[in-house]
């Protein structure tokens, strides 16, 4: 069997993400029958207010805006699988779902509940099931670094429970007393050093990830991963693989991803984020950015970032529409996160052109009042996923950089010449023509191209060498035409 059938029977390679935060993305069915779960310092906001940035409430160590909520739940989740499956997206993720106090999720209190806010464990299995009769899969948010004040393991440790107090690193030097994550006063750092924490996290047949594979969901999105390091990461992984093979393990890692590939299936690939944005702010010259991403991919090795999650937006930074306010501008990004390897991370509501700058101001109530056929914004999205899913070079492909100095350039193939892919992009703000080099001996002599997507521009390909013109902050995806037009094609044995 080649590599490319391996990589196609794997559904972690080059699979579209979906991203939503439960208490966000649509609106509860019955808000009346639990009010009563948010209470005060909790506040309960209506589906049309925008969140704001609070102030640091002391009594109960978190930032005003972390406990305001909006009332969405898993069930309200499952009354919009239809506009998931109108997308053609391969996986849904959901923030955080674990009993804590906040509406973020990122402190938990109890890993073994759901936050009742959110629902109950029948909830995430039917939510569960329902995705994969659709043929979608199911990730969560895994926060195994640190836990919220309010969790029992941390209170026990607090009353010096010999057994718990070494789940946790108490110091008299730290000024808490205790290690925190970021010095953050209501997220204590788990001591993963201590067998026993590995073991009710991951490793026992029992443990907390193992138990939530089992109930049906595919695999973990890992909060702060950097923070685990290569060791524990990989340990958690293994763990996952022998509890559910083929399962998914990728991790929230800024840092470049060739050694953490080493150890966790995908990153959240931070580093092509800042080399697309800049690129598309002109920030680095386009031969910059070409050099960057074919020494990354080259270096890094393209399985691990097949798998890798293409970002430019999430909860933790500003939407697409505020780091890029130019429509054109967004979709060059958007190209480079589509068709270079990886799986494309779509944040709920971007697709119909949310705004939101830096958190809270992100993190928003779904509008759904944007969803229209006539929105731009949501016809040019689809029209990405729709090209990323139909096209197998660009889920599976391997990646061939194309020599360039004032274009982006490059190839998407696999063992099949009629699946490969050219993406040619003009990232300045003039008129570019130039001849690159397309050191591909299967593309025949004079062969003819296939507009995709992008400018519909006449091109000539001689030798190896593509001459061609394109616009100012523009781009062409072409395919090669290697069916005959009446009974010969250069292309018969190749």
């Amino acid at each position: 069997m080649s590599i490319y059938k391996k990589r196609e029977m794997d559904w972690r390679n080059g699979a579209i993400i979906y991203q939503i935060i439960v208490d966000r993305f649509a609106q509860p069915l019955d808000l009346e029958a639990k009010k009563d779960l948010y209470h005060p310092p909790k506040v309960l906001r209506a589906w049309d207010e925008l969140p704001k940035p609070g102030h640091f409430n002391k009594d109960v160590k978190y930032w005003s805006h972390e406990l305001d909520f909006w009332g969405g739940d898993l069930a309200s989740v499952m009354t919009k699988l239809d506009y998931l499956r109108s997308l053609d997206i391969d996986v849904l993720y959901l923030n955080p779902i674990f009993e804590s106090v906040s509406n973020h999720k990122y402190d938990a209190t109890n890993y073994e509940e759901i936050s009742k806010e959110f629902g109950t464990h029948e909830d995430l299995n039917k939510l569960s099931h329902a995705l994969h009769k659709m043929h979608k899969k199911l990730v969560l948010d895994g926060v195994f670094n640190h836990v919220g004040i309010g969790s029992e393991l941390f209170k026990k440790a607090m009353k010096n429970e010999s057994e718990y107090r070494a789940w946790f690193d108490f110091n008299p030097k730290y000024s808490k007393g205790v290690r925190l994550w970021a010095d953050v006063d209501s997220l204590p750092e788990l001591n993963l050093e201590n067998q026993a924490v590995r073991d009710y996290l991951y490793q026992s047949k029992d443990s907390i990830i193992r138990r939530y594979i089992k109930t049906g969901i595919d695999g973990w999105r890992l909060d702060v991963a950097f923070d685990l390091g290569f060791k524990y990461l990989k340990e958690l992984t293994d763990a996952a693989h022998e509890e559910k093979n083929g399962s998914l393990i990728v991790g929230e890692i800024w840092n470049y991803p060739k050694d953490w590939l080493k150890s966790i299936d995908g990153v959240m690939n931070f580093t092509l984020r800042e080399i697309i944005l800049k690129s598309v702010k002109e920030e680095i010259t386009p031969a910059q950015a070409q050099k960057m991403i074919t020494f990354m991919i080259e270096d890094s090795g393209i399985e691990g970032l097949l798998k890798s999650w293409n970002i430019i937006d999430n909860h933790d930074v500003p939407r697409i529409n505020f780091l890029l306010p130019q429509f054109e501008k967004q979709k060059l990004a958007q190209v480079l996160q589509f068709t270079l390897p990886g799986s494309p991370n779509l944040y709920y509501g971007s697709e119909l052109g949310m705004k939101g700058g830096f958190e809270p101001l992100n993190r928003a109530p779904m509008q759904w009042s944007l969803l229209s056929e006539s929105n731009q914004v949501y016809q040019w999205t689809k029209s990405l996923i729709r090209l990323h899913q139909m096209e197998r070079a660009l889920k599976i492909g391997d990646y061939l950089g194309l020599i360039s100095e004032k274009l982006i350039a490059y190839e998407r193939y696999t063992d099949q010449v009629e699946d490969t892919i050219l993406v040619i992009m003009n990232l300045t703000s003039e008129t570019v023509e130039e001849s690159i080099l397309i050191p591909d001996s299967k593309l025949m002599n004079y062969s003819e191209f296939q507009v995709l997507l992008g400018e519909s521009i006449k091109v000539n390909f001689i030798a190896g060498l593509m001459t061609l013109k394109l616009p100012p902050s523009s781009f062409v995806i072409l395919k090669p035409v290697t069916r005959p037009k009446d009974s010969y094609t250069s292309y018969k044995r190749v």
